[in-house]
């Protein structure tokens, strides 16, 4: 993020004339480092609503909202996610009912809500086996494997207990790896 925007953002809010704390909001380098650490998770997990930069842009606007905070949050991952995670529903909620709109006049619909991020990741093979997960083991699978989030986090980030994100992980990458290890189809039915 760039210093400048920083300052003008920082120079452009007021502290709150009750808060008897001091600002302590994170400067330019711990942002660098939360951004260089987190933001390629961070828009995988966006890419579950948002495809495309819609999903760079909600990550680049949580990152501005963290800059704005008046205090660095306890665990500036969990809540990067969240933010993010509140950010991309909300845009998919609209981008849902846009498409629903386009769809009455005629329009075709967008793209897949996954795209390649990695060049390690067969693409087309992540987002079939992803895509043919549930809603809540893709969200624990995706953000405990990429997001490098704990089950506690993945539980606050759900709104549920610890015990239940970790069902849902465990299920999520049960049924990938059901996916995984089927047989590859064959031409000739004898072998």
């Amino acid at each position: 993020m760039d210093a400048d925007l920083l300052k003008f953002i920082r120079g452009r809010t007021t502290p709150n004339p009750g808060c008897r704390t001091p600002r302590s909001s994170p400067g330019p380098d711990e942002l660098g480092r939360l951004f260089g650490a987190h933001a390629a998770a961070l828009v995988l997990y966006a890419r579950q609503w948002r495809d495309g930069p819609g999903a760079e842009d909600v990550v680049q606007d949580a990152f501005i909202a963290l800059a704005l905070q008046p205090r660095t949050p306890e665990r500036p991952a969990a809540w990067l996610h969240r933010t993010v995670r509140n950010a991309a529903l909300s845009a998919w909620r609209g981008s849902k009912r846009r498409r629903a709109r386009e769809a009455r006049a005629g329009r075709p619909e967008g793209e897949p809500w996954f795209t390649a991020v990695d060049d390690r990741l067969d693409a087309r093979e992540a987002v079939a086996l992803l895509a043919g997960l549930d809603d809540e083991p893709r969200e624990a699978v995706t953000a405990r494997i990429w997001g490098g989030l704990t089950f506690e986090e993945i539980a606050a980030l759900q709104g549920c207990s610890t015990a239940a994100a970790h069902r849902r992980y465990k299920a999520g990458l049960a049924r990938l790896l059901e996916r995984l290890e089927r047989p590859c189809p064959t031409t000739d039915p004898t072998t």
